[in-house]
């Protein structure tokens, strides 16, 4: 039973939980970029290549008398660019938001009893001096 419980206390755990929404956000998210990829964006920057090679998909760009697609390396290396610029955006975003949380001063804790006294007998001592 014991085995049983520490693996619910970990699964249950908050950072496994935030990695588990994490993958799958991330593979939703990865769809997305991947149909505007493909969808919109090699369309509208490819097709005038496309249709001078007289193409009408990029899978079909090929070295000539090779099995080389590189017209799908093509689309990747855009979908990987579109996805590290969306993330690098999100976390830019994220640490000016935690900079601006760290950046508030904290206020400075009121001094003790102690203090208040010492501080009293400190400005008696001044002006008897």
């Amino acid at each position: 039973m014991g085995f049983v419980k520490e693996f619910k206390e970990f699964a249950i755990k908050g950072n496994v939980l935030d990695l588990a929404v994490a993958v799958v956000i991330g593979a939703a998210f990865g769809d997305i970029v991947k149909s505007l990829v493909n969808d919109i964006i090699t369309p509208a920057v490819l097709t005038p290549a496309l249709k001078a090679a007289n193409l009408t998909d990029l899978a079909q760009l090929k070295i000539p008398g090779t099995a080389i697609a590189y017209g799908k390396f093509i689309s990747q290396v855009i979908s990987f660019i579109i996805i590290a610029l969306s993330l690098f955006l999100i976390i830019k975003g994220l640490n000016s938001f935690k900079k601006k949380e760290e950046a508030a001063p904290a206020a400075p804790p009121a001094p003790t009893k102690e203090e208040v006294l010492l501080a009293e007998i400190r400005d008696l001592l001044a002006k008897k001096a």
